[in-house]
């Protein structure tokens, strides 16, 4: 059972991201613009591959390579001519490979790729199962001897020189006295040779800190980070405004040095850049993925206004001030003043990283967000395909409930979504004293309602929520702004913005509460028993707030056990509409204003005390979570892959390639992607691994010699 969740069939579901009609819309200047800053978004996701595990740059460069000899009919028809059969070509990968017109063409190479990465790629060893430090799991963002007290250490150096984690990685080397050395190497073009003076350059040299020598560098991913640079610069000559002009070379800036102040100068541009008919943002920007929860994983989108759904959104923003007001805590504990934001629906052109969300709060500097402002922006054509649901598929739910939630599942996201981004991650304060000791509040008068005192806590200098909070602070900050979005969907107004009155309002909140908690079950599967840790930021945040629902009582959330029609293990969620307001709002309140107070203090003990304690799963009665989470991994439906769009240059006019909704249909997308230099990019990651393999050898081999 320990093993099935990290096994994915043959059959996995496949979805094609519909982006036709925005892209026609767009002028030959617009598409222009569009093009080259997805050229540079793809080619900068090439990065997440170092910033995963070992052996991912090696898969890419593989597949690449198996892709570019022959496409996926022909690779199958050769892999049947050479006696395989259709099932052993769906499960054979080696066999496939080394038979395959690349290994022909290059045996050697083909046969080194695979001796790199077939064995790591397949290996259900825990500690390669799953993202973590040291023993718990594989990340490249740190060396593998490193720990978390590694990370702690590293984190501390780095806020008191003020520097930002979001574009770093951190080696550790051991000399022959045992003693560690620490290399932060910032992500940029430049590496070690002299450069003009920037801000940087100053920064690049040897420290030492409470007894360790840490050595400040640059140059990580340096020839993607090139490309990156160079597509941004022709895209810039296609800017329809100042504030995308000098947005972009702020990035490029950044890019070029390794400095986040500058991207921090083109995310002010940014935010200015109200209403764009092309969006997009760029650069290393969530920290999900980092153990510790400080480091950004690289992330480029590009995407066109949908003018209709976008109405609303603009409704909600007008509203925003009013609605804040209804948040549960007291107005000292909500920003000075609201910087009305921008909050668009957009179709998505390209997402490159690890993944597609459904709507983005950005950017998240900490000091913008409080004095510069914010964007919302809610993926639509993501939504269109990600979160649709069969009737057959639906698990967990009373049969009564299914068509109901079919029918207003999408609505209500489109409500939670809007509420999550503007008024969850757009919402309060943090208590700051600044380098010169002043306070952004005042100690005499704001009391903390939870405790009845003068505020006891506060962030001070360089101290940012990812760096104090760190491994909590992504799904804290998730819980917190999908608490926002289930208490806010109850006020008649938020309903009526978005169309609904009547009882088709009460079927949306109840729709909205009841996937939250049937949310919170599915979160099950991204829990790891063996480790006692959470792998993903949304789920524990949603496992939480079904905690806290459940805790309630009176009968509002019930989790019931059954046996399914197959014989099965199986289970049944059941949400009480009639308690929601009565038993669920009050529940929801008391929760919500403990969470902000606690971040708005930078409460780290009290808020690790609170959010580990609901986030714990253990097998006591009555939901027995250890158990049910069995049977949700019995149950679970593989997430869905998503295929996306390609534009190309021709002359001077920009196509959309897309492709069918399959398997072969993904690959031919990335093929298609990289047309002209697939394999200089495959040599690139290549070497940028094969440099850095040593940090990840086994425990006996653990990297050593001077730093």
């Amino acid at each position: 059972m320990a093993d099935t969740q990290y096994i994915l069939p043959n059959d996995i579901g496949v979805s094609s991201l519909d982006c036709r009609e925005a892209f026609r819309l767009l002028s030959p200047t617009e598409r222009l613009y569009a093009h080259h800053l997805s050229r540079a978004a793809w080619y900068g996701g090439l990065a997440v591959l170092l910033q995963t595990s070992p052996e991912a740059p090696y898969i890419y460069a593989l597949l690449s390579r198996l892709f570019r000899a022959q496409d996926p009919d022909q690779l199958r028809q050769h892999a049947l001519a050479e006696g395989l059969t259709e099932e052993e070509y769906q499960e054979k990968l080696e066999q496939v490979i080394l038979g395959s017109e690349a290994a022909q063409q290059h045996p050697e190479e083909v046969r080194g790729l695979w001796q790199t990465c077939g064995e790591l790629m397949f290996s259900l060893e825990p500690r390669l199962r799953h993202l973590g430090l040291g023993k718990e799991g594989i990340t490249t963002y740190f060396s593998g001897n490193c720990t978390i007290e590694d990370a702690k250490l590293a984190q501390d150096f780095l806020d008191s020189q003020n520097l930002s984690a979001y574009n770093t990685r951190l080696f550790k080397e051991v000399d022959g006295e045992g003693k560690p050395h620490y290399e932060v190497r910032l992500a940029s073009v430049l590496g070690s040779e002299p450069s003009l003076d920037s801000e940087m350059t100053s920064k690049l040299k040897s420290y030492e800190f409470r007894g360790s020598p840490f050595q400040v560098t640059r140059g990580d991913y340096a020839p993607i980070l090139q490309k990156v640079v160079e597509q941004l610069e022709k895209a810039k000559v296609y800017a329809a405004n100042s504030h995308q002009g000098q947005m972009l070379a702020q990035y490029i800036e950044s890019f070029t040095q390794g400095s986040i102040e500058a991207h921090k100068r083109g995310s002010r541009f940014w935010i200015q850049d109200k209403g764009p008919i092309v969006e997009s943002y760029i650069g290393f920007i969530e920290s999900y993925r980092d153990p510790f929860g400080s480091r950004g994983e690289f992330e480029g989108f590009v995407a066109v206004v949908n003018k209709a759904m976008s109405a609303k959104f603009e409704r909600l923003v007008a509203s925003a001030e009013q609605l804040l007001k209804e948040l549960p805590w007291p107005p000292a504990f909500e920003k000075d003043k609201f910087l009305t934001p921008d909050f668009t629906s957009l179709d998505v052109l390209t997402f490159a990283g690890s993944g597609i969300p459904a709507g983005i709060n950005i950017p998240n500097y900490d000091d913008l967000r409080q004095t510069e402002g914010f964007k919302n922006v809610s993926l639509g054509n993501v939504l269109a395909v990600a979160y649709a649901t069969q009737r057959e598929k639906l698990t967990f739910l009373e049969e009564d409930d299914k068509d109901l939630y079919i029918l207003w599942k999408g609505p209500s996201f489109d409500v939670q979504v809007g509420l999550h981004e503007l008024l969850g991650h757009g919402s309060g304060k943090l208590f700051v004293q600044d380098e010169k000791g002043a306070f952004n509040f005042d100690q005499e008068t704001v009391i903390n309602p939870e405790t009845g005192e003068q505020i006891q806590s506060w962030y001070r200098s360089g101290e940012t929520w990812d760096s104090k909070f760190s491994t909590i602070a992504s799904s804290y900050e998730e819980c917190r702004a999908e608490s926002v979005g289930l208490y806010l969907c109850l006020h008649p107004e938020v309903l009526e913005i978005f169309g609904f009155e009547g009882a088709d309002a009460e079927d949306v909140i109840y729709v909205n509460w009841l996937n939250m908690v049937r949310a919170g079950l599915l979160a099950l599967e991204f829990y790891t028993p063996e480790a006692s840790n959470w792998r993903q930021a949304h789920m524990q945040a949603r496992f939480v707030i079904l905690r806290v629902l459940l805790e309630a009582g009176e009968g509002l959330v019930t989790i019931t056990p059954t046996t399914g029609s197959d014989g099965r293990p199986d289970a049944r969620v059941r949400l009480d509409r009639s308690k929601i307001r009565s038993v669920g709002k009050p529940a929801l309140e008391r929760f919500l204003r403990r969470l902000q107070v606690l971040k708005s203090t930078g409460d780290v003990a009290g808020g690790r005390a609170l959010y580990e304690g609901y986030a714990a799963v253990t097998d006591a009665p009555p939901e027995c979570f250890l158990t049910l989470r069995d049977t949700v991994l019995l149950r679970k439906e593989s997430r869905k892959l998503i295929v996306q769009p390609n534009t190309r240059l021709e002359d001077s006019d920009v196509q959309l390639l897309e492709y069918e909704a399959s398997a072969a249909g993904l690959i031919r997308s990335f093929s298609e992607r990289f047309p002209e230099d697939g394999p200089e990019l495959e040599e690139i990651l290549t070497q940028l691994a094969t440099a850095d393999a040593r940090f990840w050898k086994g425990p006996s081999e653990a990297p050593s010699g001077q730093a």
